[in-house]
Parts: structure tokens; C-alpha cells; sequence
């Protein structure tokens, strides 16, 4: 064999080798591929040694068989008509704390919190009725919530923060222990009488024994509020008056023409023109003050948190006798507009439940015949100062 025959067969055989050696390895894949025309499926281990493929046989032994290229399937797309998957469902909202028609304790004590915001009658009933219902709408309403008068998470949350755990009377419209009553001799009879009288519950001077005048007006004050009528004070009826009154002032204590302020000093700015209504939010009071004079004042009530009373130097740029509020649909008699929509004027509901709760922004007064005076007074341009003293 010449030299170069013997080059070419060599270089063959390592061909043939790399080709059988691939084989093997894609054959231990799971997969058998024909090189050289073998079928590896039908090569036993010694078939496939590197000694018999390289040993040098007759170049008539050796066939080369056309070896198929290799191809690989493209990727098989899903079938057009596979459904989509559907979207995650969505969390069911979480059920009402209470709603109409429930009953029950848990729904006395809604109500008993209701009360004590002045949204409720206090006596509860344990039955979530209408009244209820409307109680719970104007809560959420006044709140910014969504006004739907049943009672979810959120609102729950806000009224527990909002008023105290009421007690087993509250919750079942029993009298509370006795913590005044007739026969009764104390500087604290002496305040409560200051206080009813603020509201027309007692007249002439206040002291302090608790007598027949005292259990009159607090049988009176408790019929009105719905609670039981003892014509003693317990915590629930103390609670209440506290919260439709303000505390009584020294001049009030000593049956001493009334003073709102209770001696506060004047703004300065409420000094420095001929005419002024100078409202303190401090003490709950505005003076009508004329010449440098305090010649009127009465008690009043401002806007929430959420609502506040805008405080500053105004004036009084319009006036409305028998106003009724467009935004709120409340009366508002005897407006007297000084920032906006904010204004002086009389309130029913401050004269009713008085600081067991709040306006929308405005001044409320709940002497009807003290503001309907004023009104007459207080010419336009009037300067509003609203302060803290």
C-alpha cells in the first residue's frame, strides 16, 4: 500500500471514530442515531471499541455508508383553542360587624355609643331598626365614610375611638348608682344646678343643697333625655349634662351677671375698631364688642376636627335672617357669613344636645333670642376676630 493510500485510510478511520464516539454519547441520551450505516442499537460495547475501529484492516473491509444530518423538531405551539387561564377570584369583602335586623347586646352597645355622640336616643333597645339604621348613616356621612347605616370594620373602629365602654345601665336603660340626690350638701349640687340652668332646666340662684327645686329639674332633664327619671344624678345623667353644657364659670358659681369668657382678656385686635365680634375658641365664648366695651356675650360651639372653624381677622360681608344651608340642608337662622361659607348663627342642635357635638365649620349660638338680637346689631363690614385667648 503506498504511502499515501495508507495517509487517506488513517484519516478515515479517525473519522469514523469522532462520528461513532458522538453516536454513543446522544445513544446514552435515550436516543440512537446511524453512523457509518450502523444501527447502534445493534452494536454490542465491543463493537464500538476504539482497538477494533482503529486497527488496520484491509481497505476493502471498509464501507462508508452516506451519514444523515441530524435535525431538530421546531417548537409545537399550544393549541389556539386552549382556554385562557381565568384571573385569580377576588377576596369576598369581609362581612358587617352589625346590620339591620340584628339583635342583641352587640347591638345595645352601638347603640349606647351612638348615644353618647348624640346620634342615638340614649334608651337602647337591642334591636338594629331604623332609627338605628339612621343613626349609623349620619355617623359614616359626617365622617366622610360611605353612608350605607350598616356598620363594617372601619366604622366600628371609629366609634370605639370615639366614646367610652358604656356601663350595664347604659346598655339596658337601668339607673346607675346614686351619685347626687336630695338631702345632698356640696359645691358639686351647686355645678350641676349651674349647668341645668344653662339649658332652662333651673331657674333663680344656684347653691348648694339639693332640694325639691334640684330633683324637679333633674326628673325634667331626665324625661326629655329619655333615660330613667329618678330625680337623681347617676353617671349617665351627669354624662349627658356634661356634654350639652359648658363648665360652669366662676361668675355663674356666685350668681353673678353671666360672663361667657369668664374674665378672659380681649383680643387686642377686637380693640382697635368701633365695632367687633370677638369669638374665643378657648372659652367657648364670642362678645359683641362696641367702642372697646363688651356690651353682649353668649356661649358657642365651633367646628370638628375634621371641619374646623377658620381662625383669623374677617368681617361680616353677608347676612341671611332665615338661611338655610344648600350644602348641608340645615337651617342656619340669623347667618352671619364672615369666611366662606362660615358664619355666625343660631342652632337647634347645639340648643338641643349642645357640646355633645360640633358644626361644619360655623359658629353655632343656642341662645335663639340673645342671637336674633345680635343680628339686628351687627351692621355688614363688622370685624370678626376668631382667636384663642
Amino acid at each position: 500500500m503506498s504511502p499515501t493510500a495508507r495517509s487517506a485510510r488513517r484519516a478515515l478511520r479517525r473519522s469514523a471514530v469522532a462520528l461513532v464516539t458522538f453516536g454513543v454519547l446522544v445513544a446514552g441520551g435515550g436516543t440512537a442515531y446511524g453512523v457509518l450505516g450502523v444501527e447502534l442499537d445493534d452494536l454490542s460495547l465491543d463493537d464500538l471499541s476504539l482497538d477494533r475501529l482503529t486497527r488496520e484492516d484491509d481497505p476493502e473491509d471498509v464501507r462508508v455508508e452516506p451519514v444523515e444530518p441530524l435535525t431538530v423538531a421546531p417548537p409545537v405551539d399550544p393549541p389556539a383553542d386552549r382556554p385562557a387561564p381565568e384571573p385569580p377570584a377576588e377576596e369576598p369583602a369581609p362581612p358587617p360587624v352589625l346590620a339591620p335586623g340584628d339583635t342583641g347586646v352587640e347591638v345595645r352597645e352601638l347603640q349606647a355609643r351612638l348615644a353618647q355622640l348624640a346620634w342615638f336616643a340614649p334608651m337602647t333597645t337591642g334591636t338594629y331598626g331604623p332609627g338605628t339604621r339612621t343613626a349609623v348613616h349620619g355617623f359614616q356621612e359626617k365622617r366622610g365614610f360611605e353612608a350605607t347605616g350598616v356598620v363594617d370594620r372601619r366604622t366600628w373602629r371609629r366609634l370605639v375611638t370615639m366614646s367610652v365602654e358604656p356601663t350595664r345601665a347604659q346598655l339596658f336603660n337601668e339607673p346607675g348608682p346614686r351619685l347626687l340626690g336630695p338631702g345632698d350638701d356640696s359645691r358639686a349640687v351647686r355645678e350641676v344646678e349651674a349647668r341645668l340652668r344653662q339649658i332652662a332646666w333651673f331657674f333663680g340662684d344656684v347653691d348648694d343643697v339639693y332640694d325639691a327645686r334640684t330633683a324637679e329639674a333633674v326628673k325634667g332633664f331626665q324625661a326629655k333625655r329619655a333615660i330613667p327619671v329618678t330625680g337623681e344624678v347617676d353617671r349617665r345623667t351627669l354624662d349627658l349634662l356634661e356634654g350639652m353644657t359648658g363648665e360652669p364659670t366662676a361668675d355663674s358659681l356666685a350668681n353673678r351677671p353671666y360672663d361667657p369668657a369668664d374674665g378672659a382678656p380681649l383680643d387686642p385686635r377686637c380693640l382697635s375698631v368701633a365695632r367687633a365680634l370677638c369669638i374665643d375658641k378657648s372659652t367657648h365664648s364670642l362678645r359683641w364688642v362696641v367702642d372697646g366695651k363688651v356690651r353682649s356675650g353668649v356661649d358657642v360651639r365651633f367646628g370638628s376636627a375634621e371641619l374646623p372653624t377658620r381662625e383669623g381677622v374677617f368681617s361680616v360681608y353677608r347676612k341671611s335672617r332665615d338661611h338655610v344651608s344648600s350644602l348641608y340642608d340645615t337651617p342656619m337662622p340669623y347667618a352671619m357669613f364672615f369666611s366662606g361659607g362660615q358664619a355666625v348663627h343660631y342652632s337647634p342642635d347645639f340648643a338641643a344636645n349642645g357640646y355633645n357635638g360640633a358644626s361644619h365649620g360655623c359658629v353655632n349660638v343656642r341662645d335663639h333670642s340673645a342671637v336674633a338680637a345680635l343680628f339686628d346689631q351687627v351692621p355688614l363690614g363688622t370685624r370678626v376676630v376668631v382667636h384663642r385667648s
